[in-house]
């Protein structure tokens, strides 16, 4: 008997935390159908060793333990920082002194300050467990979906030892980016998920990406690592994601600098990411500078928290002439600000170097806002005809798009937004469970033909 387990042990360990791929796992799993022909979708986590079925992903909204995984969140984030930090100064020394004085230094700094009080909250949160998760059996002909960014996690070994008792292993891929374009990451994060990824090529059934881009390059180095013979035996399908702000709350406030921004009647531009290197924000700057010198009022609004190799990014806003003239920077938006900048910005403007999706694009376009982004393949299968594209190679390619639009009020794109359909995440959840199914060679005859013509 099939069931499917939807594996999200690092979004219900950090339920506070709303970014990327914590937004795409939550959502998918909230709206997970309870069986799809029969099959029954079990949202699961692996802790210790366990199996659990999860009876409530988001926190207990109990303060105390709020206010502790907020805390935890924070520290464990910061404890990142703080290694980063290290690396740094560890990789502009010359001196095997000072840099085992570094090493040393870092070692005690991060046991006292950061690894004790961690593990003191997580025992801690260890109490709320009962009330969200109950112990699950498995069994043979169950089907382990990895959704969660399974690489921060430590249960390999048990998702192995499932593998030999009969359970199929699925995994979710988001992007292969730390691994066609590691000079975008820090050199830890890159080892880590080329780690990850070698193991999940060794024990993986299939593989389900978020886009047809993503799973043409997923097959691709599967077969570079595998060989074709051992990767013509695995299986590769897609689903898309959803658009919705599940988070949005309509009494919430708007964060108050945010609302004037828009109150304004200059067009407003906005970016929506986190801040790191391959969104691209250096080449945003560059093509508003030159719009901006050729008479154009536009304004940019850059939204998204801070994230890593961005302080000479960071250091050029925080120093540019425009700041909170033309240029605006918001690192920690409420879901309720992000949907008021959607409602009323004049387009979205999106020029990352690569990425798996470019949720944003879809988020933006859902509610009507136009978007421009860069010509990459990912960003043609989403927005088709209905985007704006330029060349990362000249910014001046995008200037030309934001004065065109400022000056016509016609937005450069070939069809009209409000054209435009996509999925919300209740079909997306729907989607990754039927495209699992519909590959699974032991499904029952009349669930497989129910799923041979999946959208």
């Amino acid at each position: 008997m099939t069931r499917l387990l939807v594996e999200c042990t690092h979004v219900f360990q950090h339920p506070k935390v709303n970014s990327g791929i914590q937004r795409v796992v939550r959502n998918v799993v909230n709206q997970l159908p309870e069986s799809l022909d029969g099959v029954e979708c079990i949202p699961v986590v692996l802790l210790k060793g366990k199996l659990y079925r999860v009876l409530m992903l988001g926190a207990l909204n109990i303060p105390f333990f709020d206010a502790l995984m907020i805390f935890g969140g924070r520290l464990g984030r910061l404890a990142h920082r703080f290694w980063q930090l290290h690396q740094r100064l560890h990789n502009q020394s010359n001196s095997r002194v000072i840099k085992r004085l570094l090493h040393v230094a870092y070692r005690v700094t991060a046991v006292t300050c950061f690894s004790l009080p961690l593990r003191v909250i997580e025992g801690i949160n260890q109490y709320q467990l009962p009330k969200r998760c109950t112990p699950l059996q498995h069994q043979p002909g169950d089907q382990l979906v990895l959704l969660d960014s399974s690489w921060h996690t430590d249960f390999f070994p048990f998702a192995e030892q499932l593998k030999r008792e009969g359970v199929g292993i699925v995994s979710v891929i988001y992007d292969l980016i730390p691994v066609t374009h590691p000079q975008f990451y820090d050199s830890r994060l890159v080892q880590v998920f080329n780690e990850w990824f070698d193991w999940i090529t060794q024990t993986a059934d299939g593989y389900v990406a978020i886009s047809a881009t993503v799973r043409d390059q997923v097959q691709e180095e599967v077969q570079r690592r595998l060989g074709s013979a051992k990767a013509n035996a695995l299986w590769f399908d897609y689903f898309h994601l959803g658009s919705e702000l599940d988070l949005s709350e309509v009494d919430a406030a708007v964060e108050p600098r945010l609302a004037r921004l828009f109150a304004a009647p200059e067009p407003v531009f906005l970016m929506v990411s986190t801040i790191e290197p391959r969104k691209n924000h250096d080449y945003l700057l560059d093509a508003f500078e030159r719009a901006w010198a050729a008479g154009s009022k536009a304004r940019l609004c850059i939204a998204g928290r801070v994230g890593w190799k961005c302080d000479a990014l960071l250091a050029r806003v925080r120093n540019h002439p425009q700041l909170n003239q033309r240029l605006f920077m918001f690192n920690d938006l409420s879901d309720t600000s992000l949907e008021h900048a959607y409602t009323h910005a004049s387009s979205l403007v999106f020029p990352s170097f690569v990425e798996g999706f470019g949720l944003p694009l879809v988020e933006a376009m859902q509610r009507g806002l136009p978007a421009m982004g860069s010509d990459i393949p990912v960003f043609r299968e989403i927005g088709g005809e209905f985007m704006a594209y330029f060349d990362l190679a000249e910014p001046q390619s995008l200037a030309d798009l934001v004065i065109r639009f400022e000056s016509s009020g016609q937005f450069p794109a070939t069809r009209d937004v409000a054209d435009w359909r996509w999925i919300g995440w209740r079909e997306a959840s729907a989607q990754l469970a039927s495209r699992t199914l519909r590959n699974l060679p032991d499904v029952p005859l009349e669930q497989e033909r129910q799923h041979a013509h999946c959208p």
